[in-house]
């Protein structure tokens, strides 16, 4: 006898609770799920670097490995940069508390002037907030962090050498477990899923570099300090899709600050930063990014946002390629199309639909 299909309310409640227990896992195990999500990504991104080596007549193994450590070399030199800029900065510490605290007096007048709170009002609130702040778990949260990204940084190559050597068995294993009758669907997913994050990765690394070498010559024609600092700073923030570069305009401006003593220069800071995302949203994102990942603009956003709810930052850069993943399964799986279209950008498939369901109707 054949198979009576569901209604729509049960299909549309076995989704909705299929995302709700993703979700929950996410949020729940993020602290291992996370550096497997970055290392699965990671090695979609090595495995053309590993391909090459060997084709080159490297073993596997040391293909492997070395393609890791470029990637460590590459990932440690942009950490050393920042870090040996922030020891520039701490080194000229006491003179920026010095102009901060001019700024800050400045401020405080400007407030008892215009809203009549005196400093002594304005000094309670401070200790008010500070009090509030060490009352709560923020260092107990802060030691979670650092543990937590430390012991990333320690499994991240561990899984991504383990992906690489068994990526076969993974493949395989994926499809056999749905069958040989949907074997092509899966390689399909499996295909595009790769080509998805290489191309994603690959171009996030060229917007970087493009964004780095904008900020860099905006700053210096400005005469900013630390302008190569905060060009890099920029452009590494820039990689967290919308939120990033908000941060970092925040950072950009706070530290220009301090360091200036001309407020022109940090409305220049501004105006730098929004012309460099203007090109950025316009020009670079759209032909080197966005191509490689078809999610339109609304779900993007909302996408960012539950990842950096569910997992933090980890969940908000890896919200797009996630969301482009599913895409690919969505639109593979037919009770799942829907779905895909709507995380999907295609108007001219929506428009195809349209006019088949005005034929049908003639």
């Amino acid at each position: 006898m054949p198979s009576t299909p569901l209604p729509f309310y049960t299909k549309l409640a076995f989704v909705l609770v299929s995302l709700f227990i993703l979700g929950w896992m996410l949020y729940a195990g993020s602290s291992i799920i996370m550096p497997l999500c970055f290392a699965i990504v990671l090695a979609m991104l090595l495995l053309p670097v590993v391909n090459w080596l060997v084709r080159r007549g490297l073993p596997a193994v040391p293909a492997m490995l070395l393609a890791i450590l470029l990637a460590i070399l590459f990932a440690g030199g942009i950490i050393y940069f920042l870090s040996s800029q922030v020891a520039s900065f701490m080194n000229d510490l006491p003179t920026i508390k010095e102009k901060l605290h001019q700024h800050v007096s400045t401020l405080q007048q400007w407030i008892n002037d215009h809203l009549n709170i005196d400093n002594k009002q304005q000094e309670a609130a401070v200790e008010t907030a500070k009090k509030n702040m060490q009352s709560g778990s923020g260092g107990m949260a802060a030691l979670v962090s650092v543990a937590g990204g430390l012991a990333m940084l320690i499994l991240l190559p561990i899984y991504t050498f383990l992906i690489l050597y068994y990526r076969k068995l993974i493949h395989q294993f994926l499809l056999d477990v749905f069958g040989s009758r949907h074997q092509s669907r899966v390689e399909e997913v499996l295909t595009e899923s790769k080509s998805i994050v290489q191309g994603y990765m690959v171009g996030l690394l060229i917007e970087m570099a493009i964004v780095t070498a904008l900020n860099t010559a905006g700053f210096l024609i400005i005469g900013v300090q630390y302008a190569i600092f905060l060009a890099v700073l920029a452009a590494v923030l820039n990689l967290i899709p919308y939120i990033g570069m908000l941060i970092a305009s925040v950072i950009c401006m706070v530290v220009t600050l301090t360091t200036s003593d001309s407020l022109s220069d940090i409305v220049w800071v501004g105006v730098v930063l929004i012309i460099v995302q203007f090109i950025d949203n316009n020009f670079i994102m759209p032909y080197i990014v966005s191509s490689k990942v078809r999610i339109n603009a609304l779900v993007s956003i909302i996408g960012v946002l539950t990842g950096g709810a569910l997992a933090g930052m980890s969940g908000m850069f890896l919200s797009i390629p996630g969301m482009a993943v599913l895409k690919a399964v969505f639109d593979r799986v037919d009770g799942l199309k829907p779905w895909g279209d709507l995380l999907g950008d295609d108007q001219k498939i929506l428009q195809k639909k349209k006019r088949g369901r005005v034929k049908k109707e003639r």
